[in-house]
């Protein structure tokens, strides 16, 4: 049975440091089943030395999401390119990571182009140094910043790639820093519940199998922090809140999210998937 009509509203970039905390993979999935969503290129980033030596992390990265991108039956977007394993150098590196932002934008299109980026920005930060036409040609959609910026994990992963970013005044920014992505959270029974009977068992896996290290302790609800920007691109923002300076570029500060609706378009697009 065909599903009711969405019309498509933004292309997407999506970018993630995939190999990092499994929340990234759950939202690449939502988007992925998003009709609203062109997605245009996918991008693997650098993770914190948390997650374990950083070499090679951004490819590992890249194969988990196109492993994904495989289950859910999306081979078109399934060519994951990957950035550096290092910190932003202020220095243009043209990985591929960087070239794939820098090509989706040339490859034009009529719908607004939105880079949604839920890790470090340091493959933004490369393609806007390979290409400073990129600032003018997209929105970045960024979960990370904090009212104190040093204790948030995304900026402190590459603070020298955030700074460089932020600080472009031809780039538009939506953020969604901390205090508004810590409030998409889902309980841990209703995730089980859907990944193991949704037909994306690997979800499940992927979840039930983490390696996490050992101060980390699982509670009873699980931070799905990375599916925020759903509400600029597979869903609506009228529900949610935030604060605009300037109008070009527009400078949001989104100081809520509707987690809810988040959770209930998600877990239903699941079902409809199965």
């Amino acid at each position: 049975m065909d599903m009711i009509r969405v019309e498509p509203r933004c292309r997407v970039i999506i970018d993630n440091d995939w190999a990092g905390d499994p929340d990234g993979l759950a939202a690449l999935a939502h988007h992925a089943l998003s009709p609203a969503n062109n997605i245009v290129a996918v991008t693997s980033s650098l993770t914190n030395p948390m997650f374990g030596p950083p070499g090679g992390m951004a490819q590992r990265g890249a194969d988990l999401a196109a492993g994904l991108l495989r289950v859910l039956k999306r081979p078109e977007v399934s060519d994951v390119q990957a950035g550096s394993d290092a910190p932003f150098t202020g220095q243009a590196r043209d990985n591929a990571a960087a070239r794939a932002i820098v090509d989706a934008v040339a490859a034009g299109g009529e719908l607004p182009l939105i880079l949604v980026c839920a890790g470090p920005l340091t493959n933004v930060a490369d393609a806007l140094l390979l290409d400073p036409a990129v600032a003018l040609s997209l929105t970045l959609a960024w979960v990370g910043g904090a009212a104190a910026n040093g204790e948030e994990y995304n900026y402190f992963t590459d603070p020298a790639a955030a700074d460089f970013v932020l600080g472009n005044q031809e780039l538009a920014v939506w953020q969604f820093p901390a205090e508004t992505y810590r409030q998409v959270v889902a309980p841990v029974a209703e995730l089980d519940h859907a990944f193991r009977n949704s037909g994306c068992a690997w979800l499940w896996e992927l979840f039930n199998n983490l390696e996490v290290p050992n101060f980390v302790k699982f509670g009873p609800l699980w931070c799905l922090g990375d599916s925020a920007p759903l509400v600029v691109t597979g869903l609506d923002d009228v529900t949610s809140t935030f604060t605009e300076t300037g109008t070009q570029p527009s400078r949001r500060t989104y100081t809520s999210v509707d987690a809810r609706l988040i959770m209930a378009d998600f877990l239903a697009k699941l079902r409809l998937h199965q």
